[in-house]
Order: C-alpha cells, then structure tokens, then sequence
C-alpha cells in the first residue's frame, strides 16, 4: 500500500492518508527462538551451572541477548526435568526420643590417621527420582573408608556401611550430625562396642561436618555433573571408579599434594587439621600446642 518511490507523495503523507503510524513501516517481526533450540541453550548453561534455577538462567539468556521470560524458562525446564541443585532440607531428621552427644572437634588437633571419622549422606538427581550416597572419611587423610550408594537412607543402608569400616579400621571419635540414623540405638551401639567416642554436630551447624561436606562438592562437580548415569546400577559402578581415583591417585593441596592413600597408610606425611574454629584462633592453637613439645618431639618435627 506504501510505494517508498512514488514521487508525488512522501511516505508520510501516504501514511496520514491511510490512517497508518509511519513507526509500523518499519517494524520487522522477531523470529522467535523455538522451543527445541532454547530448550539446548538452557540445558547447556545448567550442565555448566546446575545450581542454577529457572530465574538465574532466565536472567542470564537475557545477558546473552536472548529475550526470553521466566515462565517460558521454567516450564521448558520442568518439561525436560531440570532443577537447581542445592541441599535440601531435612535430608537429616533428628528423632525426639534419641540421645544427641556432645560436638568434640572444637578446637581439637587431628594430627593422625584413625583419630577422627566423620560420615554423612547426600542424594543424588537421577532422570527419576532420587539416590542417596553415604561415605565414612578419615578425616587427617581424606579417605574414604566406605561408602555405598541406595535408594533409601534409612538404618538398613547406613548400618552395612559402617560394619564395612570398622573391618578396616577403629578412630578414636566419630562424628555425624543429628540425624535419625545416627543417633538410633543400633548405630550408636555399634560405634560404642569398639570403644569409639561419639561426637555429633549442633542443630543447623553443617560447618561442623566440614570435610565430608567438600568431599560431597568435590565428588559433583568433578564427577557426577559430568557424567549421565541413568540407573542406580550405573551411578555405583561410575561413583566406585571416581573414589577410587580419588583415594589413589588425585592429589591434594590440603595433604601438601599427596593422596589419601599414602597419608592414611603413613607413606607420607600431612599437616594437622583443626575444625571448629576461625582460622586465626586455629593458628594460635597450633603456635601454643608447639611450645609444649619436647625437646625430642620438636626435632622430630623439624626433621620431618
């Protein structure tokens, strides 16, 4: 209806005449991002961040240059089964009726293997529904004395694990948090028969339970968000490699790059660990335990 060449008629005065706001001449429609390819740029940016939900990842297409609204973003990720990950609540629940032990970490040097274990369960997103990994750590070493992986957590699945590293080995104190499972009579009988002390995190204080609590991180992302594990079958077999290779093989800074392996068994040596304190009290204490060695212990450190 607009001719852009005709002579005797300017564009705007053919569009005063036909009633048309000139702005709509040169509108040209957006084409539409599809479904399907959206749907791969949002999977894509979740494989890199997963602990991202629909908001982030829509705000971060948006940073792309990519218009798109947040409905769209969930209901395309609800459609494909995609989900932030994150810790969720009440994974333990404590039982009223059980006896909750004191924390006895603050401030204490763990300076050997066996001194101190600490044990925890996290889950695991599959294609459907969830499974839940549990794992014993010596904490000196980071080794995982042992571990399994179910598809439940309850004292049936946590009771086997433990009866596996008590035939390895016996700490002094075992840590947990309040969990229902860690606190019932049968666990907290079979720790005490060996004479093992019993130590359990505050309410809420997950801090306490630290170096389970990397192991966790260290084990998703340098693993399972890497992997496609489709059964429970898989994700065992695949979680058995990673801990092997991570006892055995992957150095770390923490233990002056040596394995849980050649430090659990003695091979080579790691610097204390200190747990519940601020990094400045936790030096303090290491400065003021060294003044009280003797004359012997301290050449003994400076030759080691």
């Amino acid at each position: 209806m607009i001719d852009k060449n005709y002579d005797d008629l300017s564009v705007r005065q053919q569009c005063l005449l036909l009633g048309l706001n000139r702005s709509s001449l040169y509108y040209e429609p957006v084409n539409c991002t599809s479904d399907s390819i959206l749907l791969n740029q949002i999977n894509d940016l979740w494989m890199k961040i997963p602990s991202y939900g629909y908001r982030r990842i829509c705000a971060h297409l948006k940073r792309d240059g990519i218009d798109v609204n947040r409905k769209r973003v969930q209901r395309l990720m609800q459609e494909a089964g995609l989900e932030a990950i994150y810790q969720k609540p009440k994974m333990s629940v404590g039982n009223k009726e059980h006896v909750i032990y004191p924390y006895l970490l603050r401030g204490l040097i763990i300076n050997r293997p066996n001194q101190v274990w600490v044990t925890d369960i996290t889950y695991i997103k599959m294609p459907r529904g969830f499974v839940y990994l549990m794992a014993i750590m010596d904490v000196f070493s980071r080794k995982v004395i042992a571990w399994d992986v179910g598809n439940s957590m309850d004292l049936n699945f946590c009771l086997p694990i433990l009866e596996k590293a008590l035939k390895i080995g016996t700490p002094d104190i075992f840590n947990t948090d309040q969990g229902s499972q860690f606190t019932s009579t049968p666990w907290i009988n079979m720790v005490q028969e060996v004479n093992v002390q019993v130590s359990m995190d505050g309410k809420g204080r997950w801090a306490d339970n630290i170096p389970i609590e990397r192991f966790w991180r260290t084990v998703k992302w340098e693993h399972l968000f890497l992997c496609s594990n489709e059964t429970i079958g898989e994700v065992h077999a695949s979680i058995a490699a990673f801990i092997a290779f991570y006892n055995v093989e992957r150095v770390h800074q923490s233990l002056d790059y040596n394995t849980p392996e050649e430090v659990y068994t003695g091979i080579k040596s790691a610097k204390p660990v200190i747990l519940g304190l601020p990094k400045a009290d936790a030096a303090n204490k290491a400065v003021a335990n060294s003044h009280n060695l003797t004359k012997e212990e301290k050449m003994d450190k400076i030759a080691a």
